[in-house]
């Protein structure tokens, strides 16, 4: 036998184990710590735009449209003329009451310098009481007269005011529903036009009541605090996908459930100075529901799911191994999972690497950016 055969094999490279067998080097993983902070929980809510406030114009007095005095699709001002209905029989009801009122008034002088003279008269028994009686009797007619004239004049004032069919709100004007020449009536069923107010605008979402009922579970368990001026903070993502520059607040929250949908409808106000929203459109709003206290977020590609369907971390503890841990995350929160149970601050969650390990192995945990910088996987 040669001797060469007796010499033990040396420098391969490779770590031996006390049963000969090779040995390779802990697995890489990235991991991320995690540590308590405070998180604001939003819900992501379908919803529409409708318009702040609604005026169908109509008349309140009858005859022929002289004019129309608006442009459509213009902005009005509230109390800005915006149809003119013949004044001229109005004017002339006008006229009668005014005449009926100088009438009525020229009576009183009258009645009442001769009552005067009655009260005077009586005093020295030149007239009888009863005279005076009568006299101060058609005194005070006399005065109803007027006090009635008055009224008509004034009735036939605001009559003749009506002609002018004007904006009862400040907004934006539709098409015209008539043109002039048409016959309308008063408190007609079809109405002239109508303005809507786009600035600010309402945006009127919807939310499950089992979101809300999860919702305020958390918040009667502790931790999550559903008060505060940030929860009335609501943000827009129109239909393309772009984010609304302006920020709106949460107003009113129905207090009956649909029983079609098994949802409650919340109600934002928006300012909309530019008129981008417009009544009708389809929005998604991110409405901040609550904020979480010391909450504990891991990366959504730490979590996995178990044959049971439970939700799962790996973590490498003290002793550099892998553990496995059965988390609770009921809800995402951006690119993380809000996890309420199974991980502790100071946790290594590993986030790279997981298809190389199992629990119990020793890994070599790097920080996630490292891995991400160096190109490991």
């Amino acid at each position: 036998m040669s001797a060469f055969a007796t010499l033990p094999l040396s420098g391969c490279g490779k770590a031996h184990g006390a049963n000969g067998a090779m040995a390779f080097p802990p697995a890489v993983v990235g991991v991320v710590t995690v540590e308590p902070q405070s998180v604001a929980l939003t819900s992501e809510l379908p919803g529409r735009t409708s318009p702040y406030l609604v005026s169908e114009v109509r008349p309140q007095v009858g005859g022929v449209i002289k004019a129309r005095l608006f442009t459509e699709g213009s902005n009005v001002r509230a109390g800005e003329p915006l149809y003119q209905i013949d004044p001229a029989p109005y004017k002339a009801a006008y006229d009668s009451a005014a005449a009926a009122l100088a009438k009525a008034e020229a009576n009183l002088a009258t009645v009442k310098l001769k009552a005067e003279r009655y009260a005077d008269l009586v005093k020295i028994n030149a007239v009888s009481k009863q005279d005076f009686d009568d006299q101060s009797a058609l005194a005070r007619q006399a005065e109803a007269d007027v006090a009635s004239a008055k009224a008509a004049l004034e009735s036939a004032k605001i009559n003749l005011d009506y002609t002018r069919v004007a904006s009862p709100i400040s907004g934006r004007i539709g098409p015209s529903a008539i043109t002039p020449g048409a016959l309308v009536t008063a408190s007609q069923t079809n109405s002239l036009a109508t303005v809507q107010t786009l600035d600010p605008i309402y945006v009127d979402v919807t939310q499950s009541t089992a979101e809300l009922l999860r919702l305020k579970q958390q918040i009667a368990g502790g931790g999550i605090d559903g008060s505060g001026a940030a929860r009335a903070k609501v943000r827009l993502v129109l239909e393309d996908g772009t984010p609304y520059p302006l920020t709106g607040e949460l107003k009113v929250s129905d207090v009956t459930v649909d029983q079609t949908t098994g949802a409650v409808t919340l109600r934002a106000v928006f300012p909309n100075p530019k008129g981008v929203l417009l009544p009708g459109m389809f929005v998604r709003a991110v409405v901040n529901d609550a904020t979480a206290q010391n909450a504990i977020l891991a990366p959504q590609r730490a979590i996995s799911r178990d044959p049971q369907g439970n939700a799962t971390a790996l973590v490498v503890d003290a002793a550099g191994k892998v553990e496995l841990r059965v988390v609770q995350a009921p809800r995402t929160v951006g690119d993380d999972w809000l996890v309420t149970s199974g991980l502790n601050p100071g946790d290594r969650v590993i986030v790279e690497g997981l298809q190389k390990v199992k629990p119990g192995m020793p890994v070599k945990a790097v920080p996630f950016a490292a891995t991400q910088a160096g190109g490991q996987g």
